[in-house]
């Protein structure tokens, strides 16, 4: 979508300041704004820098920068600036990007309006929102893939945005996008950095500790045959039992520690935690994670074998819609995820110890939600199943698909 036809030519004078003056002033203001974008390694403070910077740099009252989630479709994390705490607790969850959101999402070019609520796309605010009038939306490329998008409204000093205005957002993306990279790398080299130790610590787990723990479950077996005491030998026996399921968690995380170094800057174990993490405050407790198997080194090698949906990008979203349900229709309790990879098939448990979620129809009725139907429906396309078993004291959701989906 083209950006809007108005008066914005170049600025006129204020407060005695010739055109050139002012036009020099937004040059430097542009540079200074790059620079600073710039000055951060941390993603997460380069995201919310440049939305900080983006808002002061055109004068909007509110910014926000939307990040596309792994399928490009929809906006898996929202950074706002302009909007108090309390603000952005009323209107409760991040928009996902629909209406004038979505616009950059499904065509990436800069949109320019002098009152978003006139767009026939618009998807109105949510209640708590405040009134937002004049629009201006850039999309941030990284390495010519879009990362996110620079939403900016209510321009203070102005009725609207000028064609300005959308040239400084513009540059200002174009430097975010570098700077977006750079964060990323230099993420990526700490990891690489941490390789090594990661793959030393691998070895001295399945050498050492693996080892003891086998041990030591041998000699209690043999003392609880030796036990004439019944109550003494099932408790022996549930001590054999603990011990046989820590080696099982020490094997998923020794296979977590023996990542292949080509896949070191791509981790789903790594990407789901970082959900799971984001997720936290709308869960009310963060969940708690669980890999069984071989995770990183098979799904990522499924992925590069296969030219079809990435795998690994559908199991994100997969628990990203499993746990916004939770967070959506239960009331506040513990969440594990069981993500297991093994005979050639990968199987995603969720559990969640909240109240029940209302009735699926009622669901459908109410709010027009399909995401259970659409979790069965990604997993039948590549040839496999979900079930969702709700109770009184929780629920349980299991998605299960081959690793190789079936041809045709």
């Amino acid at each position: 979508m083209g950006t809007s036809n108005h008066d914005d030519e170049m600025p006129v004078a204020v407060h005695g300041s010739t055109d050139a003056e002012l036009g020099t002033d937004r040059l430097h203001r542009l540079i200074q704004a790059m620079v600073d974008v710039g000055s951060h390694l941390d993603l997460p403070t380069v995201l919310r820098r440049i939305v900080r910077t983006a808002t002061e740099l055109v004068d909007a009252r509110y910014g926000a920068l939307g990040v596309l989630d792994p399928t490009g479709t929809s906006l898996s994390q929202f950074i706002t600036v302009g909007l108090s705490d309390g603000e952005i607790r009323e209107i409760g969850d991040h928009p996902r990007g629909q209406g004038i959101l979505g616009l950059l999402i499904t065509d990436p070019e800069p949109i320019r309006l002098p009152d978003l609520t006139r767009h026939p796309d618009s998807f109105g605010f949510p209640p708590g929102h405040p009134p937002m009038t004049s629009f201006l939306g850039v999309p941030i490329c990284v390495q010519g893939q879009v990362f996110g998008n620079l939403y900016l409204t209510d321009k203070q000093s102005g009725s609207e945005f000028s064609a300005t205005d959308e040239e400084l957002a513009v540059g200002l993306a174009t430097a975010a996008g570098v700077a977006v990279d750079n964060a990323r790398l230099h993420l990526r080299l700490r990891d690489l950095d941490l390789l090594e130790d990661r793959e030393r610590i691998a070895r001295d787990l399945h050498d050492t500790v693996i080892q003891r723990l086998f041990a030591t479950g041998l000699s209690l077996q043999a003392s609880a045959r030796l036990a004439t005491d019944p109550a003494l030998h099932d408790r022996i026996q549930l001590a054999v039992d603990d011990l046989d399921a820590t080696v099982r968690e020490i094997r998923g995380v020794i296979f977590g520690l023996h990542a292949d170094r080509r896949i070191a800057g791509s981790s789903l174990r790594r990407d789901l935690l970082r959900l799971g993490s984001e997720l936290t405050e709308a869960l009310g407790a963060e969940p708690r994670f669980r890999f069984h198997g071989p995770v990183d080194s098979l799904v990522t090698a499924h992925d590069e074998a296969t030219s079809g949906d990435p795998l690994a990008a559908e199991v994100l979203v997969v628990v990203r819609e499993a746990l916004s349900n939770v967070a959506r229709h239960a009331r506040p309790g513990t969440v594990e995820i069981d993500l297991t990879v093994t005979g050639g098939w990968l199987e995603l448990s969720v559990r969640d110890s909240g109240l029940r979620p209302p009735d699926e129809h009622e669901t459908h009725r109410r709010n027009g939600g399909h995401g259970l139907e659409n979790l069965a429906r990604r997993a039948a396309a590549r040839g496999g199943s979900s079930t969702f078993a709700p109770s009184e004291d929780g629920s349980h959701l299991t998605w299960r698909v081959p690793l190789d989906p079936p041809l045709g």
